[in-house]
Parts: structure tokens; sequence; C-alpha cells
């Protein structure tokens, strides 16, 4: 399978819809509050359902993935995705938006155990794989911030999620036509288990699902609060939406380019030796951004999110060196269940929080869970599973 193939471009732009979906209401928020007569940290928690259910969801994602089929499920994903986002559009109170984006967050839960799994399991250079394939979400989340700062400014909040619907639809449609149907589910096919210790294989998915859960509350925090922490510190400079926007824009799609790197580095050195001084720089990072404002904020920020964006790719790839493809999109399921849901409490607690100790405290604390990510990745295997099992 390769990157060209139409197979994996959709599942590509699969992934930047999922993350974009995720994001537009934290770029939207503010005009939906002010509409409403709201503040925006009194309206964050009400898109807490979609986080949690893009945790839960995961676990029956990634059953169906491996028992039903790949395939069907990345067309439910597109679809159901699409309709969710033109539900939400519709809405005309704060419960009917918590309702819409809470059944938004089950569709999106769909793509990481399904899309990535099917992704990976032909790929010659998987590392390079996982690397675009991240870049191209973390791309979603770029496209977000600017396609919504656009679409607030000249057509209203509504638009901002009506029009990515109506192209998730289209995707689906045409990922119907143009993937083939899998000649087996990837539970029905044969095992090609690596034979590694028992205590091994324990002590690589412990530290994977800790990583997992400190490292999605760094990425909510940043990706739903950086775009609020821009437009406190340029008050004054920058006040208008479209053009903040294209900064946040500007933010993540420059890191995101991070993940390429790392992609290329997982082909080629053991997950430790590339995970630990990623995890490990986010911190001083961190610390400086809760001490500036202004233009030197933005080059900050663009440097702490390359090094969140970095460390995306590093449970996808131990995944896939230590589980077999048939039961991938379980495991993947598993292993998001428990990050998302837990790291939906960022989502949850980011509006109140900012509200009553400002973001310098909200960056302070993202370095002492850097912090402890590092400490984790530590317990990591020195050498990887095929090294591992040859030794």
């Amino acid at each position: 399978m390769r990157n060209t193939s139409p197979l994996a471009l959709l599942l590509n732009v699969g992934h930047a819809l999922d993350h974009l979906f995720l994001l537009i209401f934290a770029t939207a928020v503010g005009s939906i509050a002010a509409g409403w007569g709201m503040g925006w940290n009194d309206l964050m928690p009400y898109t807490m359902g979609a986080f949690v259910m893009f945790g839960l969801g995961s676990v029956p994602a990634g059953k169906l993935g491996d028992q039903w089929g790949r395939r069907a499920m990345m067309v439910v994903f597109f679809l159901g995705i699409g309709a969710s986002g033109l539900l939400v559009s519709l809405c005309q109170d704060r419960w009917q938006l918590a309702a819409a984006l809470t059944l938004m967050g089950c569709f999106a839960a769909i793509y990481h155990p399904v899309g990535i799994p099917m992704l990976v399991q032909k790929a010659a250079n998987p590392g390079f794989t996982i690397g675009v394939n991240g870049l191209a979400g973390n791309l979603g989340i770029a496209v977000a911030a600017i396609l919504t700062g656009f679409l607030v400014k000249h057509a209203g909040w509504r638009a901002a999620f009506a029009v990515p619907s109506l192209v998730a639809i289209g995707c689906g449609i045409l990922f119907a036509l143009a993937v083939p149907r899998e000649d087996l589910a990837p539970a029905r096919r044969k095992p090609k288990l690596l034979d590694l210790p028992r205590a091994t294989l324990a002590r690589v998915f412990a530290v994977m699902t800790l990583t997992a859960v400190s490292g999605s509350l760094v990425f909510n925090f940043t990706t739903n609060g950086t775009g609020q922490l821009l437009a406190e510190r340029f008050r004054g400079t920058i006040e208008d939406p479209a053009t903040l926007g294209a900064l946040l824009a500007l933010v993540f799609a420059t890191a995101s380019f991070a993940q390429l790197a790392v992609g290329l580095l997982i082909d080629r050195f053991p997950l430790k030796r590339i995970y630990l001084p990623i995890v490990a720089m986010q911190v001083p990072l961190f610390l400086l951004a809760s001490q500036v404002e202004g233009w030197a904020l933005f080059a900050v920020a663009i440097a702490y999110m390359a090094f969140v964006f970095g460390a995306i790719p590093f449970t996808d790839a131990i995944i896939l060196r230590y589980v077999d493809d048939r039961m991938r999109s379980r495991v993947t399921g598993m292993r998001l269940a428990v990050s998302f849901t837990g790291a939906s409490l960022a989502i949850w607690l980011l509006g109140p929080a900012v509200k009553s100790a400002g973001f310098a405290t909200m960056l302070l604390a993202m370095a002492g869970i850097a912090t402890i990510t590092a400490a984790l990745v530590c317990f990591l295997p020195a050498r990887d599973a095929a090294d591992a099992a040859a030794a």
C-alpha cells in the first residue's frame, strides 16, 4: 500500500477531517457564545461530551473494525461525521449544541482505531506512513483554525460546521466507490504475533496507556486552548478573529511537519531513543510560554506545538511494533478509550480553569504533565519488538 493510492489519500483526508471537526468549536466558541449572551469560558464545558465519546466510542469502533471490516466502518465514519456536523449547524441553544457535539464525537471515534490500522497494514515504511498520516491530521487542525475563522467572519458560525460536513459526506461517497471490499475481516486472518516475554509486553502496554493519557491531556489543552491564548496575549494588537485564526493555523501547520521527521526516525531507531527527548523538550517550552506574550509567544507556540505533535506517532508506532494486525483496531480502541476519556477532563476544565487561574497556570501545569510523560517513557524497553525477539 503506497501513500499515493486512492485508499491512502482518502484515509489521510479522513484524519484531517476528524481533527478538523473536533476543533471547529474551539475556534468558533467565542462567536457562538457572544451570539447567545455567554462568555466562551462558560460555553466551553458543553463540548466535553464530544471528547468523552471520542474516547469511549473507540472501543466498539475498534471491535467492529476488526470483526466486521475496516472499509465499511470508514464509510460510516465519513457519512456520520458529516451528518452530525450539519446537525450542529442547526442548533438553537447550548443543550442542543452539547447533544449534537456528543453525537459528532461518536462518529469521530471511528477514525483512529480503524483508519490508521487500515493504512499501515501493508505499508513498506510504516513509521513514515504514520508520520504522513499524523501530518494530515494536524493540518486538519490548522485548516480548522483558518477556515473556521474565515467562515465565522463572512458567513457565521453555522457555516463553519456546514461546509466541512458537505465535504465529509462527499468523501464518504467517494470512499465507498473507490475502495474495494475486503476479502476477510482482520480478525479472521492468520495470526503473526512475535514471541515476546509477557513481562516485556505488559510493561510496554502500561507505558503506552499511561503516556497516551498524559499526552492526550497536553494535546487537548494545547489544541483547544492555544487559540484563546493567542487572543489574550495579542489583545490590543490584533483583534480580528480571521487574523487570529490565520495565526493559529500557521502555528499548527508549521508544527505539523515535525511528524514527518519523527516518522523517518521511527523507521530507523528504537522508539525510546526518539520519544524521550521529544517529550522532555516540551517542559522548558511550556515554562517559557507561560512568561511571554505577543510575537514572542507566537514563536514559542510554534515550538511547543512541534514537540506536542511530534509525540503523537509513538503510540501508533508501539501498537504497530508489538500488536498483530488481527487485533490492532481493538487494542487501539481500548487505548483511545482510556486516554481520550481521561483527557476529555481537560476540555471540561479548560474554560473554568483559565477563568479562575489564567493561562500562565495552565501552561505550568502542562510542563508538569510533560515531565510525568518523560518519566514514563524511561520505562520503555531499550530495543523494539523485532530486535528483542531476535535477541
